[in-house]
């Protein structure tokens, strides 16, 4: 079968989706598509004051803050360990022996890149809402539980970036991934100064204040898993807030963007098909590259801060100014990347800094340099990290590729946080020298991979351009890669 054939078959929609689009092929009325991306009309006494805060918003507005909600939340539950270890939890718990905190952070990634693609496979099945409200709630459950652990080992007791990219045209995409990635970003700023407030519990209930970290966390989690069932939106042909006409407009735009607004089926000859893909591995290696900086930053710098000099108080404190700049940072570099359609050089630009910040937190003898190191690091990782999602997104056409290609990111995103764990090794404490030396060899990587596909994708278009290819692009005729 050839890619047309394999695109056409993968590209015919299912039964329940046919109704939500029928009449998709009727010209778009300019203002009704402004109207329904950007806009809501509330009839209401607020309708001015409401008209003019989500205007040009809407769909943004609807999608983007409880999806981000959701991570911000399990990435600080993900992030709290490096917290906790500086409140105590490390020496209550005996973690300081050996590699067991290293052990522990690497064991937490491992279900990360098992469930990944088995949970995209899922996800269509059994639906956006329960699949992530389940998700939610399991993982607020473990949190708390990890509240009263009582040894070392009982510590050792991820969907949306697709939805997003499911609405969007392909260089409307990164706006919308930098707000989703920078909520999240806020949310770890804001997370060391909630664990140092939980940490003021300490002894309240018998409990350590270490311990309040993962039981509050814990329940705020538990408490998302409902917010997540009553609200969480799903993809373009099975929401509920817009119209039919509305519908219609925003699976029209995708199509004529990339032509795979709605679903094809996914099955395992497919998910094999895809695998074979190199450029699918690629893009998961090099977010890998991006991630081990932002573990980094997330579960060592506390402690790289209390080999600084400073008291486990402020080493938490000091952790949150961290994540101010990369807000500026990431939505610069989101507008100029869509304005531009362009993601190579912003990537290649972002990781630099990044680099920059570990070799000088490395190797540099002076302590506030150091310090100053670590907005480099967060700001330029940042900007790296929704620029590559952006670029992988943009490259990738059928929902069962990115499904995939998600699942696949997601896992190698994982395993750099294992990486990240087992270069971080406690005798190496406090400049933790041959783990900045690892994080800055995947951004050696990184630029490698980036190159490789950036050539690869060039000279795609280019065959496509002098009609030297025999099928389009992606399956996809009018497609051209984004480099």
């Amino acid at each position: 079968m050839s890619s047309t054939d394999l695109k056409e078959k993968e590209q015919t929609p299912s039964t329940a989706s046919i109704g939500k689009v029928e009449g998709a092929t009727k010209e778009v009325d300019p203002a009704f598509e402004r109207r329904t991306m950007y806009e809501k009309i509330f009839d209401n006494t607020l309708k001015f004051v409401l008209t003019f805060l989500l205007h040009r918003l809407w769909i943004d507005v609807r999608i983007l803050p409880i999806l981000a909600l959701v991570n911000s939340f399990a990435f600080i539950d993900r992030i709290n360990l490096g917290a906790a270890y500086a409140a105590g939890m490390g020496k209550d718990l005996q973690l300081t022996v050996g590699s067991r905190y290293s052990l522990v952070t690497c064991l937490f990634f491992v279900p990360y890149i098992i469930f990944q693609l088995p949970g995209n496979f899922v996800l269509r099945r059994v639906g956006v809402r329960n699949w992530l409200t389940f998700l939610v709630a399991a993982f607020g459950s473990i949190q708390l539980g990890m509240g009263f652990s009582k040894d070392w080992v009982d510590v050792l007791i991820t969907p949306l970036l697709w939805i997003i990219a499911s609405w969007y045209k392909r260089h409307e995409v990164q706006k919308r991934l930098a707000v989703f990635c920078l909520i999240t970003v806020t949310a770890s700023g804001l997370s060391p100064l909630l664990a140092y407030g939980l940490t003021l519990l300490n002894g309240k209930r018998g409990l350590a204040g270490w311990r309040w970290i993962f039981i509050v966390e814990g329940a705020i989690t538990l408490f998302l898993a409902v917010i997540c069932f009553l609200f969480i939106p799903a993809f373009p042909e099975e929401n509920n807030f817009l119209t039919k006409e509305q519908t219609e407009l925003v699976i029209r735009r995708v199509n004529e963007d990339r032509g795979d607004a709605l679903p094809d089926e996914i099955t395992y000859k497919k998910i094999l098909t895809h695998l074979c893909d190199w450029t699918l591995w690629a893009y998961g290696l090099m977010f890998m590259c991006t991630a081990m900086p932002a573990y980094v930053q997330s579960y060592f710098v506390p402690i790289i801060l209390t080999g600084m000099g400073y008291s486990p108080r402020d080493a938490l404190l000091r952790t949150a100014p961290l994540y101010g700049p990369a807000i500026p940072v990431t939505m610069l570099v989101a507008y100029y990347s869509d304005k531009y359609r362009h993601r190579s050089s912003f990537i290649l630009v972002c990781s630099l800094v990044c680099l920059l910040g570990c070799a000088l937190v490395a190797w540099h003898p002076n302590n506030n340099v150091r310090y100053f190191a670590c907005f480099l690091i967060n700001s330029g990782n940042s900007g790296t990290v929704s620029t590559a999602f952006a670029y992988s997104a943009n490259n990738v056409v059928s929902h069962s590729k990115r499904s995939v290609q998600t699942a696949l990111t997601i896992s190698l995103g994982g395993l750099g946080g294992i990486l990240a764990a087992t270069c971080f090794r406690a005798v190496d404490y406090p400049r933790y020298i041959p783990g900045l030396s690892a994080t800055l060899a995947s951004q050696g990587l990184l630029f490698i991979l980036l190159t490789a596909l950036t050539i690869r994708h060039y000279r795609k278009n280019k065959q496509m351009r002098e009609g030297k290819l025999s099928e389009p692009l992606e399956g996809t005729p009018g497609f051209y890669y984004t480099l």
